[in-house]
């Protein structure tokens, strides 16, 4: 995803919708995608039990919700791009056939829709589907709605502050993407389409979860480990990767650090009023 200037903007399905049949080659399949995923998927085990019902937003390609299905939880899975979600079913297909997964075309805005299929016993959003949402307290407040009393929903997003990319956008002589998510908003082409970006802050992100959520414990995705666009260098450098990944696993939780990788994973916990 890039930074973008003076475009009319579209909406997050219509972009992701003309990426989807390229969005694993480009992310997931990739060194540093699936590093930073498998940071998540441990905090996503620890977190739903076998034969829990979990809901998943903005579920992409799939590949988290197969793979929670596999290790026996049961997944219903829901993207607002119907291009993401015929190739999610068609993976489905190819490689989980007997998983326990439901992919829906359903955006983050209309989750009200599966009230009829609550209870959940939590909920998660990998990979900052979060942050292409413009108002998140209609999001919390349809979550408390789905998912029980004590049930956990994980939240992994951009984070305000990226070190990672400070660090990588100044050494290369470019102070305005290096200082891009510091507004809050920004502007990002995906398939060739502007779309709006926010990156709120997480004391932002507890205001609009409460009342019905609370904070529990948040660690960094992608500390030492670098944004995806850093994908080439990570290839030419392959002992480096290995090296940065036992870093974050060391100082991932560190206060003040665990605020400034390239994604935060929130752990929230719904409160029982």
């Amino acid at each position: 995803m890039s930074s973008a200037t003076n475009a009319q903007f579209s909406t997050p399905a219509e972009a992701f919708d003309r990426v989807a049949a390229s969005y694993d080659d480009s992310f997931t399949s990739t060194v540093i995608g699936q590093m930073q995923r498998k940071q998540v998927w441990k905090r996503l085990l620890q977190a739903f039990a076998p034969g829990d019902r979990v809901l998943e937003l903005n579920c992409g390609t799939g590949v988290d919700a197969r793979f929670l299905a596999s290790r026996g939880r049961r997944i219903i899975a829901c993207d607002a791009s119907a291009e993401m979600i015929k190739v999610a079913n068609a993976r489905m297909q190819g490689e989980s056939k007997d998983a326990d997964v439901s992919f829906q075309q359903l955006s983050n805005e209309n989750l009200r829709l599966l009230f009829r299929r609550q209870p959940f016993d939590g909920a998660y959003s990998n990979f900052s589907g979060l942050n292409c949402v413009s108002d998140l307290q209609p999001v919390a407040r349809d979550l408390a709605s789905l998912v029980r009393p004590g049930g956990r929903v994980l939240v992994c997003l951009w984070s305000r502050v990226c070190v990672g990319e400070l660090v990588w956008y100044l050494l290369h002589g470019e102070a305005t993407k290096a200082f891009r998510r510091f507004s809050g908003k920004a502007r990002a082409r995906v398939g060739g389409l502007t779309i709006t970006v926010s990156y709120p802050t997480v004391g932002k992100m507890q205001r609009a979860f409460a009342p019905w959520f609370e904070l529990e414990d948040r660690c960094a995705i992608g500390l030492f480990v670098p944004p995806s666009y850093v994908e080439s260098w990570v290839r030419e450098h392959s002992a480096a990767i290995g090296y940065l990944g036992k870093l974050d696993d060391v100082f991932a939780e560190f206060p003040v650090l665990r605020d400034l990788g390239d994604h935060v994973l929130l752990e929230f916990t719904r409160c029982s009023r």
